[in-house]
């Protein structure tokens, strides 16, 4: 959708193919019970400019769809961490100061290893594992444990012991090391769908794009000086293709292409991980201390208290990133193991009047060590690749992907 709306304004000709019945692919909006929940938790930071900008050209309104909060992160009485309205770096210097969970000696260990990465400028000579980066700058066990390993598994939804050292430090370069708001955390108040690619959609439309949804596309094919699109309502001819699906899906439709086979096998080298979501309904009165705080050696890594955040009261999301244990539990039971730590951390006894778990098992790429990511641009030269697997600095994140989207807009010559 980045690359529709940008294509569009251009004036150009824009047909967008949709093979669910709604835009937004892995932050979409999911009805259930007669309530909007979303696929998974979707965090937005202050750096996310790009997603932030495309946000409010198609009519959203930050300071209304967003709980804008200053970097903060707490592991229920076991790690704080919050950073104060102070211009940076001094907000981060003082959060590191302040952290609760912490001695002293580990505070000032994890300055220096911010300090350290600032003068090499946030570049590797090598791209490492994350936890041999840490390890490297004496970064101890409670630290990698209360605070590098929640921040990896965040950012890059990769374990500490297999992610992308540099992909890592890109996100911190990022967030943490410019302007103060660029490490704010932006939780969504309304669901994705609404918030971006249903908006999107009618932007493009005013702007003269056609949008087919539960139209997958069978194949697409080099076709003269342009390219054919065999799609479930017919065979379309373009002067170019973005191809936004997921990388199994684009793999798939790339392998017949002669100029693209290569590709293809790159695409199907990728691994990925999971991210479950356990949503439990409470009733009303049941509320979390903060709007999202995180569990300390629990099933539940992060909880957001949608009451607090969209007005949703009484119910709690749960997000179990990244793989782990939790992916050989039964739906039910995991569920189940959720609600007895919100039990025991909180004291909220009662029973959900519902539940829901979503598990998305290829929710993300695998972050690790010297990734292949194909470029946007293809080997066919009227082809493009647009989605958060392709070439960029950052992991699989909802900035990722727009940026692709808008590199591919701009390979687009007419």
């Amino acid at each position: 959708m980045a690359a529709a709306v940008t294509l569009a304004e251009r004036g150009l000709q824009v047909t967008v193919f949709e093979s669910a019945k709604q835009l937004g692919g892995r932050a979409r909006g999911v009805l259930h019970e007669g309530i909007q929940l979303d696929n998974g938790q979707h965090i937005l930071l202050g750096c996310y400019t790009e997603t932030l900008n495309l946000i409010e050209k198609v009519g959203g309104k930050i300071d209304q769809d967003f709980l804008r909060m200053p970097l903060q992160l707490d592991l229920h009485e076991h790690f704080s961490l919050k950073a104060p309205l102070l211009p940076a770096p001094f907000h981060l210097l003082f959060a590191l100061l302040s952290a609760k969970g912490l001695s002293l000696n580990e505070r000032i260990s994890a300055i220096r290893f911010m300090n350290h990465l600032k003068k090499m400028h946030f570049k590797l000579e090598a791209d490492i594992a994350v936890i041999d980066l840490l390890a490297l700058h004496n970064q101890g066990e409670p630290l990698v444990e209360k605070l590098w390993e929640p921040l990896c598994i965040a950012a890059l939804n990769t374990p500490v012991n297999i992610a992308s050292a540099q992909c890592m430090l890109n996100v911190i370069r990022d967030a943490l090391s410019r302007s103060r708001q660029d490490s704010d955390m932006l939780l969504p108040r309304v669901d994705f769908s609404s918030l971006f690619p249903d908006r999107a959609a009618a932007y493009a439309k005013k702007h003269g794009a056609k949008i087919f949804t539960s139209c997958g596309v069978e194949s697409i094919l080099p076709h003269m000086n342009g390219m054919k699109i065999i799609a479930k309502n017919g065979e379309h001819h373009y002067s170019h293709v973005v191809c936004a699906t997921s990388p199994t899906v684009a793999a798939r439709l790339m392998r017949p292409v002669a100029e693209l086979e290569q590709t293809a096998k790159q695409i199907d080298a990728l691994s990925y991980q999971p991210i479950h979501t356990v949503y439990l309904q409470y009733p009303e009165d049941a509320k979390l201390p903060h709007p999202m705080l995180g569990l300390y050696k629990r099933f539940s890594q992060w909880l957001f208290d949608k009451g607090r955040i969209s007005g949703q009261n009484g119910l709690i999301a749960s997000v179990i990133s990244a793989e782990g244990l939790h992916e050989d539990l039964p739906h039910e039971e995991l569920a189940q193991k959720v609600m007895e730590e919100i039990a025991e951390e909180f004291g909220i006894k009662d029973k959900p009047l519902w539940h829901k778990v979503i598990a998305e098992k290829r929710a993300t790429f695998a972050c690790m060590p010297n990734l292949f990511r194909p470029g946007q641009q293809t080997p066919l030269p009227r082809f493009f690749l647009a989605g958060d697997y392709t070439k960029g600095d950052y992991p699989a994140t909802l900035e990722s992907a727009v940026l692709s989207g808008l590199a591919c807009a701009k390979l687009v010559k007419t």
